[in-house]
């Protein structure tokens, strides 16, 4: 192991590890569902197992692989949407974290093919901006990963259709926040449609709010 994986890898696997928990704790994975990843110091990639439920999931079980997606150091498969997170990094400089997840309202939006286009929430536009529904297509494949790539520049969230959400961040938080946000978000418009009525902000209203989640990114 590289001198660079060695210093942070404790810290990243310690909140991978937390991160799982959380998801699993907040009913935004079940059983083997989702995945998690990290890039450390020297580019090699921290990515969560295939088929471990991240409720019991530890930092031993986690896999480390390079810039292509060879093991280095654990002897357990990677996670099988690992070709997505390698795409999303390639595509990424400023990412430095990914979490996918299936969070059950968000992902109902997904299985209706919605989006989150419409602006509606400003603590989604100024965490994510706009989030789109990237098109169906086998997880795990390359093929998968060939219709995220398009959706990577300009978005740091975004719906699957029939599959759940993906959220990108310079820090596991950061990207563990956005997917809260996002099933957050979406249990809210879900009940404002039950109520009869969604408003949507006026793009002067939009506007104001890209400024500052700009400076920020």
């Amino acid at each position: 192991m590289s001198a660079g994986a060695a210093a942070d890898r404790p810290h990243a696997a310690a909140e991978i590890v937390r991160v799982c928990r959380r998801l699993y704790d907040r009913g935004l994975v079940a059983g083997p569902d989702g995945n998690v990843s990290a890039r450390l110091d020297d580019g090699s990639i921290l990515v969560t197992p295939s088929g471990a439920s991240k409720g019991e999931i530890g930092a031993a079980d986690l896999v480390r692989v390079d810039c292509d997606g060879a093991r280095l150091d654990a002897a357990g498969a990677p996670s099988s949407e690992l070709r997505m997170h390698l795409r999303i990094y390639r595509r990424r400089a400023d990412v430095r974290a990914i979490v996918h997840a299936h969070p059950p309202t968000a992902t109902g939006f997904a299985v209706a093919g919605e989006s989150f286009v419409a602006p509606v929430l400003p603590e989604v536009i100024l965490q994510m901006g706009e989030v789109p529904l990237v098109p169906y297509a086998t997880p795990g494949t390359d093929a998968l990963a060939d219709l995220v790539e398009p959706f990577l520049e300009r978005h740091d969230g975004f719906l699957m259709a029939n599959h759940g959400a993906t959220t990108l961040g310079p820090t596991l938080e950061t990207a563990l926040q956005r997917m809260e946000s996002l099933e957050h978000a979406a249990r809210i418009i879900l009940s404002a449609r039950l109520l009869g009525r969604v408003n949507t902000l006026s793009a002067a209203e939009v506007l104001a709010l890209h400024d500052p989640r700009k400076d920020a990114r």
